[in-house]
């Protein structure tokens, strides 16, 4: 990582996606986690008070040292596990079917090889596990994609590499993830460019007889 990309923008996603608006969304999309938990991007914790509290535990993939250093707060009022368990979601170090929920939160936005993540997750979850997700992405609304389109080259380069016009419901199904709950809403608080969400979960295909 360079500079700016290691030492810049965790303190800006810190700063970005800790504004109290974000906690209720934040609050939707923890509920119903259960058991064994990886969270794909873990950044600096924001999800920590939001985690249920009967979890087994939670095994967090996040490349930032950084960000990792800024949940320490976080993480000491927890009441749930946490372990830095990975740094890539790209290739996660976890045995076939070792959880039983999966949470993503802002993520797959910024995640190079996408496709290859959510395999990754598809993988390490149990037959009908779940990821629970809330993503930024393609708007629902010709006028502002075209506006996400013409803006993104400069969102990657400010933003270590987020993406706005990922087709997050797309993305899901073609990993193979059979999407079991959908809201997609414009968050209020955002500009519509950046604020475009899909919230839910998805469960993962049934094992194979």
């Amino acid at each position: 990582m360079g500079f700016y990309t290691d030492r810049i923008v965790p303190r800006l996603v810190d700063i970005s996606c800790g504004v109290k608006f974000t906690e209720p969304t934040r609050r939707r999309v923890c509920a119903g986690l259960h058991g064994r938990v990886v969270e794909i991007g873990f950044g600096s914790g924001l999800n920590v008070p939001f985690y249920p509290p009967d979890l087994d535990s939670v095994s967090a993939v996040e490349p930032a040292d950084l960000g990792w250093k800024l949940a320490a707060k976080r993480l000491s009022g927890s009441p749930v596990p946490v372990d830095r368990a990975g740094v890539d979601g790209q290739s996660l170090p976890f045995l076939d079917n070792s959880f039983d929920s999966a949470l993503s939160t802002w993520t797959m936005c910024t995640i190079p090889d996408i496709d290859a993540a959510l395999r990754e997750v598809r993988r390490v979850l149990r037959p009908g596990g779940t990821l629970h997700f809330v993503e930024h992405g393609l708007a629902p609304d010709a006028g502002v994609q075209k506006w996400q389109h013409r803006l993104e080259p400069i969102q990657k380069t400010v933003a270590g590499g987020c993406h706005l016009t990922r087709d997050i419901p797309a993305l899901l199904t073609d990993a193979g993830f059979d999407i079991r709950e959908l809201d997609v809403f414009y968050e209020k608080s955002t500009p519509k460019v950046v604020g475009a969400y899909s919230l839910g979960y998805a469960a993962a295909p049934p094992a194979r007889l």
